[in-house]
Formats: C-alpha cells, sequence, structure tokens
C-alpha cells in the first residue's frame, strides 16, 4: 500500500514498490490543501499504472493548525526560520496520513506499507524522521496487533539521488512531466520558486550534471 500524493517522491515510490511486489495499491488524502489537482495528478497517473487508488478525505487535518498548504491567506516561508519550522510544516500529517492506510491496508490482508518520506528534505520536517517511522511502524503494531513494515526507499536519498532512481525504474519522464510537486499547483517543473520547486530543480540540476 502506497501512500501516494502524485509528487514526485510518492510516484517514485509507486514504480519502487511496482519493482518490489507482486500487487500493489495507493491511497491518497485530501487533507485540505490549497491544490487539489495534486490529486487528480495522483489518480491518472495510478490508472495509467494500472493499480487501484482510494482516496480518503481527512481534511479536518488541514482545519486544526495554522499552516500555508491548507490557507491560502498564510503567506508561504520561503526558507526554513532558524528556530523552527516552516509554514509549510503540516503538523501530525505523515502521522495521520500512515495510521489510516495502515487501516485500510489491514482489512485488505496488506502489510507493508510505503512511503516517501526523506530526512534529507530541506526543512527537517520531525515526521519524516527515520525515528519517527521506526517508532510508529512499532505503533502501528501494537495498535492493531499485526506485524506492518513500513518501506521508506528515499529515507536517506537527497532529489538528485531521487531523480536517478526514477531514471533506473524507467520513469524519469513521466515523473518529470505529470508529477506536481510544487506548493503553488503547477505541474512538472512548477512555478520555480517555492521551496519545493527550488529543491526539486536544484536535484535535477545535479543529476543531470552527473549522469
Amino acid at each position: 500500500m502506497v501512500c501516494f500524493s502524485g509528487g514526485q517522491d510518492s510516484t517514485t515510490c509507486l514504480f519502487w514498490a511496482l519493482k518490489h511486489f507482486e500487487e500493489v495499491e495507493t491511497v491518497c488524502f485530501a487533507y485540505g490543501q490549497n491544490h487539489s489537482l495534486e490529486i487528480e495528478q495522483a489518480r491518472g497517473i495510478a490508472a495509467d499504472a494500472g493499480v487501484p487508488f482510494r482516496l480518503l478525505d481527512v481534511s479536518l487535518l488541514g482545519q486544526l493548525a495554522p499552516n500555508s498548504l491548507t490557507d491560502a491567506s498564510i503567506k508561504m516561508d520561503q526558507e526554513k526560520p532558524a528556530d523552527s519550522y516552516p509554514n509549510t510544516f503540516v503538523p501530525g500529517r505523515n502521522m495521520v496520513f500512515l495510521t489510516f492506510a495502515a487501516i485500510v491496508a489491514r482489512n485488505k490482508g496488506i502489510f507493508h506499507l510505503v512511503t516517501g518520506v526523506s530526512e534529507a528534505d530541506f526543512s527537517g520536517y520531525p515526521d519524516c524522521r527515520d525515528t519517527f517511522i521506526r517508532s510508529l511502524n512499532t505503533t502501528l503494531n501494537l495498535a492493531m496487533d499485526e506485524q506492518f513494515v513500513i518501506h521508506t526507499p528515499l529515507m536517506d536519498k537527497d532529489k538528485s539521488e531521487v531523480w536517478r532512481m526514477s531514471d533506473e525504474l524507467g520513469v524519469f519522464d513521466l515523473v518529470r512531466t505529470r508529477t506536481l510537486t510544487c506548493y503553488n499547483g503547477i505541474i512538472a517543473d512548477g512555478c520555480g520558486h517555492c521551496p519545493a520547486c527550488k529543491l526539486r530543480r536544484e536535484g535535477l540540476e545535479k543529476y543531470l550534471n552527473t549522469k
């Protein structure tokens, strides 16, 4: 079961999962994000990949704490503040996503969960840390008396290495032209100036220069 947003990272993880598992499904989340176009991109990519797609409404998440990804009136931080996380941080997002993914997966007899979190993310979100994923994995197993395994294929990779992985998986062009990573909701290369676009572009340039 792949936590799937239609972005660069989760799309790379989808095709990683297709390489490593015989059957793959996806679960996508509507959490009140400003740009729901990413959901439609995810739906289309999943359809073309021939994998089931399920959308869950967890929009309450976006209402619980102010952040620029769910409240368009908040001006997005362009850099990480020195003493806190950027306002693109949605508290508890990965915990909620993986918990709901595990519930859906358990009912289908699926016990492998895949997520595209990475400690190399520019912002250092706390719910992207390997220690958090390990802790949540243990908690889910205890909560449901099952043996889930959370896979994080990108955990130690920077964006250039993620581009390399997509190329090795044969989906470089798909990831480059059809995924939506941009915080301003623009497909492919995006707006070019939001933090997500900068990180994506810098990784792409680094990969192409070392290819």
